[in-house]
């Protein structure tokens, strides 16, 4: 049955600068455990930790770059807007 969604959850985001998320689909805000679609907006030099999430994540760069680093791969692949890349 079709769900509306009227307004994304905001997600606290771990990081070296304040970066926003606002997830549309996804354990907080629909309770679906497998995929996460969320809206992200980080300043310019932001970093996380790395991470292993239990979901599939996708991320399309809209604006600027991403520098994605895989674990055993140095230093990492940019991605530039309209590039995306997806982790299964």
């Amino acid at each position: 049955m079709p769900r509306l969604i009227a307004a994304p959850v905001v997600i606290e985001a771990a990081g070296t600068r304040p970066k926003l998320i606002e997830e549309f689909v996804g354990g907080p805000s629909t309770g679906t455990r497998t995929v996460s679609v969320a809206r992200m907006t980080s300043p310019s030099g932001w970093e996380e930790p790395g991470q292993r999430p239990e979901f599939q994540e996708i991320t399309l760069v809209l604006k600027g770059s991403l520098r994605v680093a895989f674990q055993g791969r140095a230093p990492g692949r940019r991605r530039r807007a309209g590039r995306g890349h997806g982790a299964g």
